[in-house]
């Protein structure tokens, strides 16, 4: 189980082999081996016995901001790598080899938009609207499909500036299908001017944390990307492969508002007119952002949860780096 701290004032303390959560409300115990990791917000108290026993079991813990980006990390040392994998990430990220890497990422990504919007659509009468944004996605992944570079740098500010564009017409298309109160004029990031946008920055944040963790586990080093390269001391190859799976959060989001189960409870909002959720609202994403991921589904003829799909594609990932080493 994922263990989420969200709710101010609350603490975690070791009992013997177990984490006890204190609260005004009581304590509750968990044994150490059922947690897969700790999610711990502002305003939770955490003891140095329980980041013990977390690191005595290879339970990771993150320490989140508002948005539910990781900001820290304690995770064991025996999560360490062998160095060829980082040696050959480096020498990959300068490789022909990213060029097609990267340009297989973008275009997933925006075929999955394709699909979500597709999905939204009544089957017995497409929108028109939807026909198009398809459409003109589909030329975008053929113009991706034909750009070429020997080096990733060759390409990149014509890939963001297609990602950018598609990303405009999807966000605008599956506006179009959220309920009338919830509709957003523009995509906004920090800080989000709408609830909508809110949920996706947290879900995204959730998911951003999931993808570092994998990596750092799996010894590739999160910081050396390969389109994203020119942030200093950010994870940019989390900002890189996080695009496969953005559409988990997009789903999700948009079944919760869809479903009308979004109410004021769920967010706040600042005098300066930003959108932020409240515990309760974050709760209920991380439940089910958490309960999509864990979902079996068939996957190439193989049943496994999408989270599973997705750490045996770091994996081999990893295994792709190593390849690189000289």
């Amino acid at each position: 189980m994922e263990l989420i701290l969200n709710t101010y004032g609350i603490s975690l303390n070791r009992d013997n082999e177990g984490f006890v959560i204190s609260s005004h409300d009581g304590k509750q115990r968990i044994p150490a081996q059922s947690v897969k990791s700790i999610q711990v917000c502002r305003g939770v108290q955490i003891t140095s016995d329980a980041v013990m026993l977390a690191l005595e079991h290879e339970i990771e813990i993150m320490f989140m901001d508002q948005t539910g980006t990781p900001i820290g990390r304690v995770w064991s040392p025996r999560y360490g790598s062998i160095s060829s994998i980082r040696k050959g990430q480096l020498n990959f990220s300068y490789s022909h080899d990213a060029v097609d890497w990267i340009k297989k990422i973008v275009s997933q990504k925006i075929e999955n938009q394709q699909a979500m919007m597709l999905l939204l659509s009544t089957p017995d009468q497409p929108s028109p609207t939807t026909e198009k944004s398809v459409r003109r996605l589909e030329d975008y992944r053929k113009k991706i499909s034909m750009l070429e570079g020997e080096v990733v740098h060759d390409i990149a500010a014509t890939l963001r500036g297609w990602e950018g564009q598609a990303s405009r017409i999807y966000f605008a298309t599956i506006n179009e299908y959220l309920p009338e109160p919830f509709r957003f004029e523009v995509r906004s990031q920090r800080p989000a001017l709408d609830v909508v946008n809110a949920f996706l920055n947290y879900g995204y944040g959730i998911l951003y944390g999931r993808i570092e963790g994998i990596m750092i586990k799996a010894g590739i080093d999160p910081y050396i990307g390969i389109m994203h390269r020119d942030n200093y001391n950010r994870p940019v190859l989390v900002y890189d492969i996080i695009e496969l799976y953005r559409i988990w959060v997009d789903y999700v989001v948009y079944t919760l508002v869809a479903q009308g189960v979004v109410t004021d409870e769920y967010y706040s909002v600042r005098s300066d007119g930003s959108y932020w959720l409240e515990p309760l609202g974050r709760r209920i994403l991380i439940q089910s952002l958490n309960d999509y991921m864990d979902e079996v589904i068939a996957i190439k003829g193989v049943s496994r949860s999408r989270l599973t799909s997705m750490k045996l594609y770091i994996q081999s990932l990893a295994q792709k780096f190593k390849q690189f080493e000289r």
